[in-house]
């Protein structure tokens, strides 16, 4: 019976991360890479795979190391600093795994990859699952979640986005203008889900 209690609130927090409460259609994080990488279908994929993989294993490790080092020496002040040291380190990573395995989706996503680091919806989830209080199962369930999140409402931009290259749009909306107001329609989708969930 507890399993089954504990599997429905991962399902919970799941449902919530990807759908309810998305990282960047419900609460505005992570916009950078959101509007800059989302011109092609490919990129914003793989882009979206990145973040995914940060932020899963972001969680995981500023969880470990938020209840076995800061809150062990009374050094919770410190947790933004080390979880941005963490997101870093991680960025590097998988900057050097593309770089090696993958150079054209590196060379496709540019200076948005090293902005991982910087971005807000990565350091969101880690200090999020500081402030909900979840253990660092439920943290790294919801980090991959509040990931793949990021990179469906990235891969639905660029399918938006593609669509629109085609499309007959007056020379002045063009670009950015046009960019922004589909985005606010993807988000209004996205705020259909609100109720779901009694969230």
């Amino acid at each position: 019976m507890e399993a089954l209690s504990r599997l429905g609130s991962l399902m919970t927090i799941t449902i919530s991360a990807l759908l309810v409460k998305n990282f960047v259609l419900s609460q505005f994080l992570g916009i950078c890479p959101f509007l800059g990488v989302s011109k092609k279908l490919s990129t914003a994929t793989g882009m979206g795979f990145a973040v995914t993989f940060v932020m899963t294993i972001a969680s995981l490790v500023t969880r470990l190391l938020y209840n076995r080092l800061l809150v062990t020496y009374g050094l919770e002040y410190l947790q933004t600093i080390l979880f941005i040291l963490v997101i870093a380190a991680l960025v590097q990573l998988v900057e050097i795994i593309l770089k090696k395995f993958v150079p054209p989706l590196y060379r496709a996503l540019g200076i948005y990859l090293p902005l991982i680091t910087t971005n807000c919806a990565v350091l969101g989830v880690a200090l999020l699952n500081v402030d909900v209080g979840y253990d660092v199962l439920e943290s790294t369930v919801y980090g991959f979640a509040a990931g793949l999140g990021f990179t469906l409402a990235l891969v639905l931009f660029a399918g938006v986005r593609e669509k629109l290259e085609y499309s007959n749009i007056p020379e002045s909306f063009k670009g950015l203008p046009i960019a922004l107001i589909s985005a606010a329609f993807v988000s209004l989708a996205f705020f259909g889900f609100q109720g779901l969930l009694g969230i």
